[in-house]
C-alpha cells in the first residue's frame, strides 16, 4: 500500500507497507438437481491489519474462536508459501487443521523450476516438462519430481545458472511435502487453491484503497480499514449501536 513520508503532508517519496489480509471460510455442500454435490460458500469473515504477522495471528485466532474453530469437523488451512504464515499456521492451528499450499502457487514454482533448466534436451521444451511435472503434482506424485529434480541436480548436463533454482525448487517442495497431497485432499472433498482470499485482497484492499493517486496516512488508513471491515463483516451497525440512528434537532453551529 502506498502510504505518504509525513502524516500531515503528501509531499516526498511514496512509502510502501504491507497489508497482511486472512479470510475465514465456512463451506458446506449443495446437491445439484443432477444429483452432484457442489460445495457452497455459507459464511466469510475477514481480517487485514497493517503490521506484523504477529498482529495478524492476535486478530485471526480471536475470529477463529469467535467462529467456532473447536468445534468444526474439519478445518483446512490454505496460503501460499510464504515463511511467516506457515510459522503462524504452525503454532496455532496445526493441531487442529489440515494444511494445504496454494497449488497454484506450487506451480510457479515448478514453472521457474522448468524455465531456468530451458531447453537442454533437444526432444523437451521448458513448457513441455513443466506441462507434465504440473501433472504429476496434481495426481499425488510429488516424490516423481523430487527425484527427477535430485537427478538434474547430478547431471554434469545440467547447465550451472540453473541449479541453483533447482535446488531452490527443490527444497521448496521438499519442506511443504505434507501441504502437497492434493490428490489426497481433492478426494477429501478440500479445496486447494486460495483464490477466495485472494480475490478479497482485490476488492477489499485494492478497489477501495489503490485508486489513482492515493497515498495515505497511516492512521487514516486504519480508521477506514476497521470501518471497511466491519461493513464487509456485517457488524457495521452493530459497530454504532450505541449512537441514535434519528437526526436531532441540536445543531452544533447554535
Amino acid at each position: 500500500m502506498p502510504f505518504r513520508p509525513h502524516p500531515k503532508s503528501a509531499k516526498g517519496k511514496i512509502v510502501f507497507q504491507e497489508i497482511k489480509v486472512a479470510l475465514l471460510a465456512r463451506l458446506g455442500s449443495r446437491m445439484q438437481r443432477s444429483g452432484e454435490s457442489v460445495t457452497q460458500l455459507m459464511q466469510r469473515r475477514l481480517m487485514a491489519v497493517r503490521g506484523t504477522i504477529y498482529d495478524l495471528q492476535v486478530r485471526l485466532q480471536i475470529e477463529a474462536h469467535r467462529q467456532g474453530i473447536e468445534t468444526a469437523p474439519q478445518v483446512v488451512w490454505i496460503s501460499d508459501g510464504a515463511r511467516g504464515l506457515w510459522g503462524l499456521f504452525e503454532r496455532c492451528f496445526a493441531p487442529i487443521a489440515v494444511g494445504i499450499l496454494d497449488f497454484y502457487h506450487a506451480c510457479e514454482h515448478l514453472n521457474a523450476a522448468a524455465q531456468a533448466y530451458g531447453n537442454t534436451l533437444p526432444n523437451r521444451t521448458a513448457t513441455q516438462w513443466f506441462g507434465r511435472l504440473r501433472h504429476q503434482l496434481r495426481h499425488g506424485y510429488v516424490h516423481h519430481i523430487l527425484k527427477e529434480l535430485d537427478r538434474l541436480l547430478r547431471y554434469a548436463s545440467t547447465p550451472a545458472s540453473a541449479k541453483l533454482t533447482l535446488q531452490q525448487v527443490r527444497s521448496y517442495l521438499k519442506t511443504h511435502i505434507k501441504h502437497l497431497q492434493y490428490r489426497k485432499f481433492k478426494t477429501l472433498g478440500l479445496p486447494i487453491g486460495s483464490g477466495m482470499v485472494e480475490s478479497a485482497c482485490k476488492w477489499l484492499i485494492v478497489q477501495r484503497f489503490k485508486g489513482t493517486g492515493m497515498r495515505w496516512s497511516e492512521p487514516g488508513f486504519d480508521h477506514l480499514l476497521y470501518l471497511r471491515l466491519a461493513w464487509v463483516n456485517h457488524r457495521f451497525d452493530p459497530l454504532f449501536a450505541k449512537y441514535p440512528l434519528t437526526p436531532t434537532l441540536y445543531s452544533p453551529n447554535h
